[in-house]
C-alpha cells in the first residue's frame, strides 16, 4: 500500500515538472520569434501547463503533441529547446518567415510524424539527426534557402512519405 502511495505521489509530483520542461522549451521559442499579429499572446510562462495556450495541443497526460503555427506571420529562429518536447508528433512552422538553421535537436523527437517548416526563409543544412525520427511520415522543408545535399540517412525512414 505505502509503495501504491509513493507512486501516486511521483506521478503527481513529476508530471507538472514535464509540463515546465516543455514551457520553458515553448517559452523559449516564443522569445526568439516576432510576432507581430500576437498570435503567441496567451503563452504565459508562469502557467504551470502550456496546454492552455492557443495553437498547443496536448495528450491526456498534458504533454505536448502539437504545434499549430502555419502562416502565422511570425519570424525569427527555431530553437534547440524544441528537442525537449519528447511526445510532440507534429510541428507546424510552415509559411512564416522563420531565418536560421533547423535545430539539430529537433532529432530527438521520437514520435515526430510531421514536420512542416516549408516556405521560411530556413538556411543552412538538413541535420542528420532528422534521421533518427522513425515515426516521420511527412517532412516538407521546401521553399526555404537550405544548401548542400539531402542527408543519405532519411533515406532510411522507412514511414516516410513526402520529402
Amino acid at each position: 500500500m505505502a509503495f501504491w502511495f509513493v507512486g501516486l505521489l511521483l506521478s503527481t509530483v513529476l508530471n507538472p515538472l514535464k509540463a515546465n520542461v516543455e514551457g520553458d522549451a515553448l517559452y523559449a521559442l516564443r522569445r526568439a520569434l516576432h510576432d507581430p499579429a500576437n498570435v503567441l499572446q496567451s503563452w504565459d510562462p508562469t502557467l504551470v501547463n502550456p496546454c492552455t495556450w492557443f495553437h498547443v495541443t496536448c495528450d491526456q497526460d498534458n504533454r505536448v503533441t502539437r504545434l499549430d503555427l502555419g502562416n502565422a506571420r511570425l519570424s525569427g529562429r527555431l530553437v534547440p529547446e524544441l528537442g525537449n518536447l519528447e511526445r510532440l508528433q507534429y510541428l507546424e512552422l510552415y509559411k512564416n518567415q522563420l531565418a536560421g538553421n533547423i535545430p539539430e535537436e529537433l532529432g530527438k523527437l521520437s514520435r515526430l510524424v510531421s514536420l512542416d517548416l516549408y516556405s521560411n526563409n530556413l538556411t543552412g543544412t538538413i541535420p542528420p539527426s532528422l534521421s533518427k525520427l522513425a515515426s516521420l511520415r511527412f517532412l516538407r522543408l521546401n521553399r526555404n534557402r537550405l544548401t548542400g545535399r539531402i542527408p543519405r540517412e532519411l533515406t532510411q525512414l522507412k514511414n516516410l512519405k513526402i520529402l
